[in-house]
């Protein structure tokens, strides 16, 4: 598993250090979603998480972290416009 990798990113309207540090993983994710990439394989490539030794935990990592990246695309990104006007 990442490091840095939590079960949950934050859930707030507001842009964390938490998702600056994974803005890539984010972008991957939302990638792989686009091009129909199955979850199990998103969540061991992307996440480095043992999908068939711990399969419901994985699907709830891989979900939590695809919504908040998902919410980046719908909200957060107005927050960087802000803090670089």
């Amino acid at each position: 598993m990442l490091s840095t990798l939590k079960p949950c990113p934050p859930a707030v309207d507001a842009i964390t250090s938490y998702d600056e540090a994974h803005f890539t993983v984010y972008l991957r994710l939302l990638d792989a979603e686009a091009a129909g990439v199955a979850w199990q394989t998103a969540a061991h490539v992307i996440l480095s998480l043992d999908v068939e030794a711990e399969p419901e935990t994985a699907r709830q990592v891989w979900s939590a972290h695809l919504f908040r990246a998902e919410w980046m695309t719908r909200q957060g990104y107005r927050y960087l416009l802000k803090a670089g006007a």
